[in-house]
This record gives C-alpha cells, sequence and structure tokens, in this order.
C-alpha cells in the first residue's frame, strides 16, 4: 500500500508544510531501500530524543522523587510497549 499524503492530512485535520518530510516519517526501511528513497530511521531517533526531553520535563516539575527514581520512570514512559499499550487505549 503506497502512503496516501492526502487521506493522512484529512484524517489528522492538519496540512502538512513539508509533504516529502511526511511521507519519509512513514517509509519504513526495507521499503526505502527497495525504491531508492529514504526511510524514517533517523527522524525516528529525532522524535524519540523529542519524546524523552518532554517526559524528563513532566516529571521535573510534577515529582519530588530523586534522579535514579526519575529516570527509571521516564524509560519505563518512554519504552516500546508502554507506547504500543497507550496506543491500543486510544
Amino acid at each position: 500500500m503506497i502512503f496516501d499524503v492526502a487521506e493522512c492530512e484529512q484524517r489528522l485535520g492538519y496540512r502538512f508544510n513539508d509533504k516529502i518530510l511526511l511521507r519519509q516519517c512513514f517509509t519504513h526501511a526495507s521499503y526505502a531501500n527497495e525504491n531508492k528513497s529514504k526511510d524514517n530511521e533517523r527522524l525516528e531517533f529525532l522524535g524519540d530524543s523529542v519524546l524523552s526531553v518532554v517526559v524528563a520535563n513532566y516529571l521535573f516539575h510534577h515529582s519530588t522523587r530523586p534522579e535514579g527514581e526519575l529516570s527509571r520512570m521516564r524509560a519505563s514512559l518512554v519504552s516500546e510497549d508502554a507506547l504500543f499499550l497507550s496506543l491500543i487505549h486510544i
């Protein structure tokens, strides 16, 4: 199935300025290798980093727990399993 930019924008109710970047964020490395295009791995790295900063900021301002506990909490909240489970409940 080819990624449909217009359908994505319609479902999200948002129009993206950079359609190429939007398509890239949904492009798996295996598809990119076969089709000589850019994959989403660098964007995934950036997104993971941003998510970690946002969660760290929230925990810092809403908890008085020590750094070690905050680090474990952040790691738990941004883990693949936790994020997958949060999607199931949407």
